[in-house]
């Protein structure tokens, strides 16, 4: 059994690391909280947008355009598959991490050609790790998840979308299901899928006829950029928060290991120090006992 001494110093070591695990807990709950808001703001803004393309195929359901174009005639091995991963920045999240790995794992063996663009550093680690090659890693972007950076993404796989490099464009991201609860989710973003728009938008609801200039085309152009990027945000915004709830529980969980490693220490430095005086009780009592003796010869 360890000495007092040193149950008192694991004692205290384990007290400087609650500090920490809860300042993380805090840190994270303010950033969960400011992300939750700024999505909020924006979400009605891109809805608008979504209804607005679901409105226009609504009524013009012939429209062609390259945003739509689901190239069927390029086979499944062959179609080259953009997987925006979006990861964290650093660990101490719980399972986060390891779920998104897990489902671009899984999604890079479905076949076809790959093609990554990786937000977040351990994404990037993990990856080369792994000798998966990506075509482009967006450093710390999930830091400080804004449109100007959704952007950015959006411009680099529409482009690449439109100028055939990509044949379909994913995003792989963190879900927030509700405060214990976080998935790893893909969701696809090119082609537009017509199906997903519509279905938000009940077929027996009359909406008024819409005027659409110069064309339907061109109002598809100008929107659809827009609405990627706005899904691309909320990714970001929903991943960021899910990482940090998965941080204020993974340290509310190290703060509660701690807080029961402690109680038991205390019993254990307690009982140490019991025997110690307990020892030296029992020392005093014979050398007393000794001396006794001796004064008797």
């Amino acid at each position: 059994m360890a000495n007092a001494r040193e149950i008192q110093s694991r004692i205290n070591s384990i007290k400087s690391t609650m500090k920490i695990t809860n300042a993380m807990y805090t840190i994270s709950s303010s950033k969960l909280k400011k992300a939750r808001k700024a999505l909020t703001d924006t979400e009605p803004y891109f809805y608008a947008l979504q209804s607005t393309i679901a409105r226009i195929i609504r009524h013009t359901p012939d429209i062609e355009d390259p945003y739509f174009d689901t190239r069927p005639h390029i086979k499944q091995k062959d179609r080259k598959i953009g997987y925006i991963v979006v990861t964290a920045d650093k660990g101490l999240a719980g399972a986060y991490n390891h779920n998104i790995f897990k489902l671009a794992q899984e999604q890079i063996e479905k076949g076809g050609q790959p093609v990554l663009y990786v937000v977040g550093e351990l994404g990037q680690q993990f990856l080369s790790k792994k000798g998966i090659a990506v075509e482009e890693d967006f450093r710390y972007t999930v830091q400080n998840p804004n449109m100007s950076r959704a952007r950015i993404i959006e411009e680099r796989v529409v482009n690449d979308f439109l100028e055939g490099r990509l044949d379909e464009v994913h995003m792989i991201y963190t879900k927030m299901v509700n405060a214990i609860k976080m998935e790893a989710e893909i969701v696809q973003l090119l082609p537009v899928p017509k199906t997903r728009l519509e279905s938000n938008i009940p077929i027996d609801v009359h909406l008024e006829e819409i005027t659409m200039k110069p064309s339907p085309k061109a109002v598809i152009d100008a929107i659809v950029p827009n609405y990627i990027a706005g899904f691309i945000y909320g990714g970001l915004v929903e991943s960021y928060s899910s990482e940090q709830n998965s941080r204020m529980l993974a340290m509310q969980s190290a703060t509660k290991s701690a807080q029961d490693m402690l109680a038991e220490l205390a019993i254990t430095y307690n009982r140490v120090r019991q025997a110690a005086i307990t020892q030296e009780i029992t020392e005093v009592i014979g050398g007393a006992k000794a001396q006794k003796k001796k004064k008797k010869k």
